[in-house]
């Protein structure tokens, strides 16, 4: 679809609200995720997918030890735009060694101290951040079911609508739309972007629909498709039609990622009202460039997300982020989402405390 943010990078624009962590609050994050890290050892068998219950354990009973600074800083987005900044975890470029080229490089670093001393341990503080907001997770068949991924830029993934990819432009999308289980919230970690290569953001409830575009997009006319990061081996079966706006009037929600929708399996009218809200979501869009330390917060209910493009030098440089899938269990999805098998993919969830849909 036709897009004009390959120019956006203003950095942090006043409609993101921004928290910032008391000095004492951000460095406590670092020195609980430091005393578990030192605690555990460097176990590569710990550090690879990070769901390893010794590990799990220390999250679960020591996340609330963390100063009510961090926990209410680690609330849901609490404007119409639906994204937080939040800064500034303490720490130094020195401290994580050379960028990744990929993320089963960065998986297998995590457990290595020669190689990033502090990736483990960054590991730890985001799962620490994610469980103050509500149940982190990862997917079995993404990033080999790690609860936190390592996102930077890849040889031979250049041009892909994948986290991987760099040159091209990576459009605005729901994370995991595809399933009825993706997050409520999507949290990424700032390690490195030297370049101010940035993140852009836009939210469904400040957009403008006519009445009849709100009609259309409702009705559950195209399946969503899941993404290159999940492979290409899925079920034979039907994919199911979904609906791409949710909610009400005062609240709505949305499911959308043209880069995996077949818009051209539906009829002039739904494409145009499709194509509007594309425009609309551009039109209100957001960029933050978010620099080392800090946390972007987005509501993966409300929000849609992308990437402007960059030049990767693969040098040990470049951009990585760290992300994580945060469930709400107090959130509840439309009942329809129940029938819905996610084309096979299966989350790992050990923090979930109730199964079921949500809103």
């Amino acid at each position: 679809m036709k897009s004009v943010l390959f120019e956006r990078k203003s950095l942090h624009p006043a409609p993101i609200e921004r928290r910032e962590l008391p000095e004492a609050a951000a460095r406590s994050i670092r020195t609980l995720a430091h005393e578990i890290a030192v605690t555990l050892g460097p176990d590569p068998a710990i550090s690879h997918t990070l769901a390893y219950p010794v590990l799990l354990r220390h999250i679960e009973t020591r996340y609330r030890e963390l100063p009510d600074a961090v926990h209410e800083a680690m609330c849901a987005p609490a404007t119409s735009a639906g994204v937080s900044i939040i800064g500034t975890v303490p720490l130094t470029d020195a401290e994580l060694g050379p960028t990744p080229r990929d993320w089963q490089q960065a998986a297998a670093w995590g457990g290595d101290a020669r190689r990033c001393a502090s990736s483990f341990e960054l590991d730890i503080a985001m799962l620490l951040l994610a469980r103050c907001a509500g149940e982190p997770f990862g997917w079995q068949g993404q990033q080999a079911g790690r609860l936190v991924n390592n996102i930077v830029p890849s040889p031979g993934h250049e041009q892909e609508q994948t986290g991987a990819s760099s040159t091209a432009l990576l459009a605005p999308h729901t994370e995991d739309a595809f399933h009825p289980d993706r997050a409520n919230l999507l949290m990424l970690g700032c390690l490195r972007n030297p370049d101010g290569v940035g993140t852009t953001v836009s939210s469904v409830r400040r957009v403008e629909l006519a009445a009849r575009q709100r009609e259309l997009l409702r009705e559950a006319r195209l399946p969503i498709l899941p993404d290159l990061s999940y492979g290409t081996d899925f079920p034979a079966s039907p994919s199911p039609a979904i609906p791409t706006l949710g909610g009400d009037v005062d609240g709505l929600t949305l499911r959308f990622d043209p880069a995996y929708t077949p818009l051209e399996d539906a009829d002039d009218e739904f494409r145009a009202a499709y194509q509007h809200l594309a425009d609309e979501l551009e039109r209100v869009c957001t960029t933050a460039a978010l620099t080392p330390g800090e946390l972007l917060l987005v509501d993966n209910d409300v929000v849609v997300h992308g990437r402007v493009p960059f030049t990767p030098r693969y040098d040990g440089t470049d951009r990585w982020l760290k992300r994580v899938n945060i469930r709400l269990p107090q959130r509840r999805r439309a009942e329809a989402e129940a029938a819905e098998d996610g084309y096979g993919q299966r989350i790992v969830a050990p923090f979930r405390t109730q199964l079921g849909h949500r809103r």
